[in-house]
């Protein structure tokens, strides 16, 4: 059910959401342990948006590794988180390497504007 609900969203999703979507079918704990499973075995991967919780989007056209860096951007019109594809690239000092970069954006996507 979890499965279902992420596929059909076509957007990240907050485990409040997910847990709505479901409609009481199972319980919060479960609906984080299937969430944590997904983000262990690389179907999804987790992000704390600017609003403080975490979404879960499924790692779509990823391969063998999911490519963290990128920016997240989430609409204050219609709720809406995505991924923005774009690689993020930061400059460091010598001697810094970086592991992952994430980010996000807030505004009104293309259908809130």
């Amino acid at each position: 059910m979890v499965m279902e609900v992420l596929k059909n969203s076509g957007t990240a999703l907050s485990q409040d959401r997910i847990e709505a979507e479901i409609n009481g079918a199972m319980d919060r704990v479960t609906i984080y342990r299937i969430l944590n499973r997904f983000c262990e075995d690389g179907i999804t991967h987790k992000v704390m948006a600017d609003d403080g919780k975490y979404y879960y989007a499924l790692c779509i056209g990823c391969n063998e590794k999911h490519e963290h860096n990128h920016f997240h951007f989430r609409c204050n019109g219609c709720q809406k988180v995505e991924c923005l594809q774009q690689k993020v690239v930061v400059q460091l000092p010598e001697g810094y390497q970086p592991q992952q970069v994430s980010g996000w954006v807030s505004g009104l996507c293309a259908n809130c504007c």
